[in-house]
């Protein structure tokens, strides 16, 4: 019987990496919620226009400051 190596009992403390597009993209298919950053580089300059503007109806500008 070949030995187990030695695992540390702090090595399920560690933070799992989340991965932020699968959640968002699910959010979309199953909840229909979108969320999107208006810098976005796969926005071409139209459609981050769009999106700054649907936030800022919502939401009120952002505060620089």
């Amino acid at each position: 019987m070949k030995p187990q190596p030695y695992r540390c009992p702090l090595g399920k403390l560690q933070p799992k990496v989340t991965d932020l597009d699968a959640i968002k993209e699910t959010g979309w298919r199953e909840q229909h919620i979108l969320v999107v950053n208006e810098t976005d580089d796969r926005l071409d300059f139209v459609e981050r226009e769009i999106v700054r503007r649907i936030g800022e109806r919502l939401y009120g500008r952002k505060n620089h400051g």
